[in-house]
């Protein structure tokens, strides 16, 4: 079973930042998984929401501020680039990119991170968004596409044959036996977020689960 760390290692330290990355690196996932967004000035970040909430509470739209900006509420805030020289090809980098972020600063840098050295296999791409995860394929075909989803087994499995992807990742909060079964298969790498739970991952894995993405991925170094 592949063991991904959820934005690093959210359950072991703050979310999306480089610290995170390490842990999750340091307890023996197979891959960290972080989200990205774009600045104002074309900086891609590690980050969650469309909004950055400063301590204050304050928050920030970060589309519509600059990275220098947004640095200066949130010091730890990462870059792409900070996060691939962190990982430095350890791990795979499982990349989610939210819905209606521009491709273009993204496939740039991973297009320059091939260009020196590093291979496809270094990077997943997932998406919830079909346009977004097309966008992705069309520009850099070798890179594996992950197909994010809420809910709905059907329409992941049908954007999946349609993007040639092999892997689906599932809210764990919908996934029933008779679904694992059935997608494994089917020939889908499904994978479940957020699996904190050990005992469930190993009984879902029977029924053939290919992997969890985890908040506490010390929990797991026994997969």
């Amino acid at each position: 079973m592949t063991i991904i760390g959820h934005r690093g290692a959210r359950g072991l330290a703050p979310e999306n930042t480089l610290s995170a990355l390490k842990k999750g690196l340091q307890h023996g996932v197979d891959e960290v998984e972080c989200d990205i967004r774009v600045t104002k000035d074309r900086v891609v970040i590690l980050h969650h929401d469309a909004n950055l909430v400063d301590p204050n509470g304050t928050k920030h739209r970060i589309s519509e501020h600059t990275y220098k900006e947004l640095i200066a509420h949130k010091p730890d805030l990462a870059t792409l680039e900070q996060a691939l020289d962190t990982i430095n090809r350890r791990r795979p980098l499982y990349i989610e990119v939210k819905p209606g972020e521009p491709v273009r600063p993204i496939i740039h840098i991973l297009q320059t991170y091939l260009d020196n050295g590093w291979q496809p296999s270094d990077f997943r791409l997932a998406s919830f968004s079909y346009k977004t995860l097309n966008e992705l394929h069309r520009a850099l075909p070798g890179i594996a596409i992950i197909v994010n989803e809420n809910w709905s087994g059907v329409r992941a499995g049908h954007r999946a044959r349609k993007l040639g992807a092999n892997r689906v990742s599932m809210n764990a909060r919908w996934l029933w036996s008779g679904y694992i079964w059935a997608a494994a298969r089917g020939g889908h790498e499904l994978v479940a977020f957020t699996v904190n739970n050990p005992g469930r991952a190993r009984r879902w894995e029977r029924l053939g689960l290919a992997g969890v993405i985890t908040d506490y991925p010390d929990r797991f170094q026994t997969f």
